[in-house]
């Protein structure tokens, strides 16, 4: 039965998928520049993770275990509105993992609540609530990734995870590093369905949708298909 359930619902995604793949093509487009469909307007900076694992067990080494990790963070703006006109704000991360590979967590501004959490929200400042809005699929069921904001500035983060209707818990903080060897926004790419931080893995109807759209975005823009 549940295959029969879950097979109408990937199809939909897809054609959903499809039609977000033609929107941001064409968006992509009429910029008529390398920027992206959405978050065209970003900063890429360094960030440190110091992590002390979760106070429960979640399945995923990476929230489970401690350890510190420097990545590499893309804060943007997604319809690209110039400041001080609110937007809805991204935080990329970029994980390092073994063998040279990395997994990419995508976050944007909600609430915190038990319904603002899946609800977008538009902020001005980057000391903001980000959250991953589509929930991962875990060994434990379904999981949220989010940074609460220590600092209006934006430069410290506590790192929390939660199911979808339980209390958030912390497994890590990040310091946001004051300076980058990038250039005011690098033309880096950040894509979840690609690179998967392991264990935090996107259900099917969640990657159908992502899928073409990132693809899309990629082609209209002339950059390298991943």
């Amino acid at each position: 039965m549940s295959c029969l359930i879950r097979r109408p619902v990937a199809g939909a995604a897809t054609i959903a998928g499809k039609a977000l793949a033609g929107l941001f093509f064409v968006i992509g487009k009429r910029r008529g520049s390398p920027r992206k469909a959405l978050h065209p307007r970003g900063e890429v900076r360094h960030g440190l993770v110091r992590r002390q694992g979760c106070s429960w067990r979640t399945g995923v080494t990476w929230l489970d275990g401690d350890g510190s990790d420097r990545l590499l963070l893309r804060f943007s703006r997604s319809v690209g509105l110039p400041k001080p006109f609110p937007d809805v704000l991204g935080l990329a991360m970029r994980i390092p993992l073994k063998e040279n590979r990395h997994g990419d967590l995508l976050l944007a501004t909600t609430g915190a609540g038990g319904l603002g959490r899946f609800m977008l929200r538009p902020a001005r400042h980057r000391g903001a609530v980000y959250n991953c809005l589509i929930p991962y699929r875990t060994p434990t069921g379904p999981l949220l990734v989010a940074a609460l904001p220590i600092d209006d500035d934006g430069f410290q983060f506590e790192l929390v995870c939660a199911p979808l209707r339980g209390a958030w818990s912390s497994f890590g903080w990040l310091d946001v590093l004051p300076t980058s060897d990038y250039g005011p926004d690098a033309p880096v790419s950040f894509d979840p369905v690609l690179n998967v931080v392991p264990g935090l893995d996107s259900y099917t109807w969640a990657a159908q949708l992502r899928r073409f759209a990132y693809a899309a975005s990629r082609r209209a823009r002339g950059a390298s298909p991943q």
